[in-house]
């Protein structure tokens, strides 16, 4: 066998989002692993220079299909198209085989009804005997299902929003980030479905020794990145006596790393990692007990 067919075998493939709301933050994930890959221009997949990973740009409702059919050892996409298609497979009687890795930090919406601002809304029994638009046809029917609604699922490919202005629906169901969509369309989001984050999920074929041994240390190095996200590095001085109030203060923080100053027996260093944002009040108040030469530098990289 060839060095190329070898290669081309033992290489992971990952699928993730084309174009839309998770390219970006996949790709600066993989990228905070370390991994370099060239792209050209409008070309689908991404080679890994330093990794035995290639990226396979794709639409997001083609990679639950891809990673189950073991075209794609991996997937990068939202927990909104896993759940459509874990209810769809249901469905027709089939169970989804993938599996879920690891939840992420990123891609946070919500799948919500939405009905008109002038649209009366006591609960989910507003929605009996009204038509509902959406592209998420299986969570919908699920939610009706389970709160014993009867209503029509109008499915829609696109541009669900303005089907109440269309008279194609008199409520909507779909992704809600920061809400001004359903403004500017002049709908107001009255009851969430599903909360969602992007996800990553692996076939469900046993994978040979040494793929298995990379998916590990990429889940490993994920978890370094997601661990310091919002984590911040802070060093500052103290008089002994104010260690107590300090240590109450530090945000997220684990047992401070304690130094000796030269030459002043009263004070010392104090260095901690806080893993929950670092405010300006949160220096103010350190500083008011008593800290000084206060410094907050960015985590990159954290391993436990």
């Amino acid at each position: 066998m060839s060095a190329s067919v070898i290669d081309k075998a033992t290489r992971l493939k990952l699928a993730i989002q084309k174009s839309g709301r998770l390219t970006d933050h996949s790709t600066d994930l993989l990228m905070r692993c370390g991994l370099k890959f060239s792209r050209g221009k409008d070309q689908l997949v991404g080679f890994g220079e330093n990794m035995p990973l290639d990226l396979l740009f794709v639409r997001d409702d083609d990679i639950p299909d891809l990673v189950e059919e073991d075209v794609c050892d991996l997937g990068l996409v939202g927990l909104n198209v896993i759940e459509e298609k874990r209810l769809e497979m249901a469905a027709r009687g089939h169970a989804t085989r993938f599996e879920v890795l690891r939840s992420l930090d990123f891609g946070r919406c919500r799948l919500s009804i939405a009905v008109p601002d002038d649209a009366a809304w006591t609960g989910p029994e507003s929605l009996r005997g009204k038509r509902v638009a959406t592209t998420y046809p299986f969570l919908l029917g699920n939610y009706l299902r389970t709160h014993g609604i009867d209503a029509e699922v109008v499915t829609l490919s696109g541009a669900v929003e303005i089907a109440p202005r269309l008279g194609r629906a008199d409520a909507i169901c779909d992704l809600v980030s920061t809400g001004s969509t359903l403004i500017a369309n002049r709908l107001r989001e009255v009851e969430t479905v599903l909360q969602s984050n992007a996800v990553l999920v692996r076939t469900p074929l046993e994978l040979p020794a040494d793929k298995m041994a990379w998916v590990e240390r990429l889940l490993m190095r994920i978890d370094g990145v997601q661990q310091v996200r919002e984590s911040k590095y802070i060093m500052l001085h103290a008089p002994r006596s104010a260690l107590p109030a300090i240590r109450k203060l530090l945000p997220g923080s684990e047992s401070p790393t304690i130094i000796p100053l030269e030459g002043n027996p009263d004070k010392v260093a104090v260095h901690a990692v806080c893993r929950e944002n670092v405010f300006w009040e949160t220096l103010e108040s350190l500083k008011a007990a008593g800290a000084s030469a206060l410094l907050v530098l960015p985590v990159e990289k954290m391993l436990a």
